[in-house]
């Protein structure tokens, strides 16, 4: 066993250890999915088993359900009349809940390969300013809606890279969110943000924290030379050491790195150079990735050959591996894709089940309505999603004409709010709480969901999932495949023909 390895499982040894100590949370806060609050039980502590020959079999394309329903059936039917409706309606709600805001910065100064993101990629600084000023505009528009001081509990940017954006202008942008919400104080709120270690300084990592920032995303990828060759983004792990320990230093509470599996180039030996790395610069969260080849629908993966590609075998080994350093590290598998240490606010929100699922993956504060600001941008008011043009010039039109840049959304009908309670509690508790839901909806599970039970039944055959009066549970060797237990309550995927997912593992 390595160093690192011994290192990490000693921590988490001391981790558990004052777990075992801690006092249970407060029993008094109601919880939506029906199952108790209280400390970690010994299958808590083990978080998920790899089956090869599971994810072999089951593995196909579907959703990662950010959302439910998908973006693939939004309509444009959805205005920006339908999404002020919508406002009107949670702002005049006896409590108003929370906000959480997304901001979109699409601009990047390099082209990765493998990118599958809305971006532009430039160098010239004008465009940027440009979007600025009318991302500005964009957020006057949308606090006319809502009453002074309402509360921020989340913020996010993302892109892109947000930090193309010059200092001062990040500057102009935070204090402009702020002079229209009420963000809540540091300890409570939960604001981050995506940077690139080849692009931003230690200065600007202090400054971010300065603005209000605690949460902080690095991309990685793989550090092995070869496979950035390959994919365009040539990154050192020195580049990288020195931004988290700038964020550390900067007091930081979060600090998560994203690898990617499958890229080309990438072997098991390789990838695990990469998780040495990985585990020698121990951070708070890691998100492993599935890379999806589809240069048909995202243009920068026409550069990959894809006899490069590692095949099928070598992907899922590599995937393996990672699972099983990671957990052995002390990470706890949080489900589709992320990972985080036990005494992180992910692990322990979803303890307390208080995690909840969104467009920004994984979040610690339930039941926030979602703002998105940007070309392309999601948000999410009470039951409906809405989402913004995804081209500079729709997104410019629809602003200069004074109205909000919305390009298409859905309002959710009462079975889509029953199936995204389900499909959100599998993905975030691996387990529905029957009598919460047959309370709560009004229905009687067994006979609403005939079908989806027998289906069910199936999976259970194998090993994925148990299914009884109270509770239908995930296994441990069922948490890889959660996202194949949670398209049997997708009601829209039944009438896809050729669904455009990446594949599940």
């Amino acid at each position: 066993m390595d160093q690192y390895s011994l290192y990490h499982e000693a921590d988490q040894r001391i981790r558990i250890e004052r777990f075992k100590g801690m006092e249970p949370p407060m029993q008094s806060r109601p919880d939506p999915t029906g199952f108790p609050v209280g400390l970690p039980s010994e299958e808590t502590l083990r978080t998920v088993v790899f089956d090869g020959e599971l994810i072999r079999r089951l593995d196909r394309p579907g959703p990662r359900y950010t959302s439910y329903p998908t973006t693939n059936h939004f309509s444009e039917e959805f205005n920006e009349q339908s999404y002020q409706n919508c406002v009107a309606q949670e702002e005049a709600a006896p409590q108003p809940r929370d906000l959480s805001l997304y901001f979109h910065i699409p601009f990047c100064r390099h082209l990765c390969f493998y990118c599958a993101c809305n971006k532009i990629v430039t160098r010239n600084r004008d465009k940027a300013a440009k979007y600025l000023d009318y991302l500005l505009r964009e957020l006057e528009l949308r606090s006319v809606g809502f009453k002074d001081g309402r509360r921020v509990s989340q913020l996010h940017w993302g892109g892109g890279t947000p930090t193309y954006l010059e200092p001062a202008q990040m500057a102009n942008l935070m204090q402009s969110i702020r002079k229209r919400f009420f963000l809540s104080d540091d300890a409570l709120g939960e604001y981050s943000i995506e940077v690139d270690p080849r692009t931003v300084s230690q200065e600007t990592v202090g400054f971010l924290r300065s603005l209000g920032f605690n949460r902080i995303s690095i991309g990685v990828q793989d550090f092995d030379p070869q496979v950035q060759k390959k994919v365009h983004r040539i990154q050192s792990e020195e580049e990288t050491q020195r931004v988290v320990e700038t964020a550390r230093q900067s007091k930081f509470r979060s600090i998560n790195l994203d690898l990617i599996y499958g890229l080309p180039a990438q072997s098991v030996e390789s990838f695990e150079r990469t998780l040495d790395q990985v585990l020698a610069i121990y951070p708070d969260r890691v998100a492993l990735y599935n890379y999806a080849h589809l240069p048909h629908l995202f243009r920068p993966q026409k550069k990959i050959d894809a006899r490069d590609l590692p095949p099928p075998e070598v992907k899922l080994e590599i995937l393996r591996c990672a699972v099983e350093r990671l957990t052995r590290a002390g990470y706890h598998y949080i489900g589709m894709d992320h990972f985080a240490r036990a005494d992180d606010e992910l692990a322990i929100a979803q303890r307390e089940h208080r995690l909840q699922r969104n467009f920004q993956g994984y979040s610690t504060h339930p039941e926030c309505h979602l703002i998105g600001f940007g070309i392309s941008a999601i948000g999410m008011m009470g039951a409906s999603y809405s989402q913004n043009f995804r081209t500079l010039d729709s997104y410019y039109q629809s602003i200069d004409q004074n109205r909000l840049p919305i390009f298409r959304g859905i309002i959710l009908t009462p079975d889509d709010r029953l199936r995204r309670t389900l499909i959100h509690s599998l993905a975030c508790q691996f387990r529905i709480s029957i009598p919460a839901i047959e309370e709560s909806y009004g229905i009687r599970f067994d006979a609403y969901f005939q079908d989806e039970l027998r289906e069910l039944a199936e999976l259970e055959a194998l090993g994925l999932l148990s299914t009884g009066p109270q509770e239908i549970r995930v296994t441990l060797k069922g948490r890889l495949l959660v996202r194949n237990i949670c398209m049997i309550f997708d009601r829209y995927l039944r009438a896809e023909r050729m669904p455009q997912y990446s594949r599940v593992i």
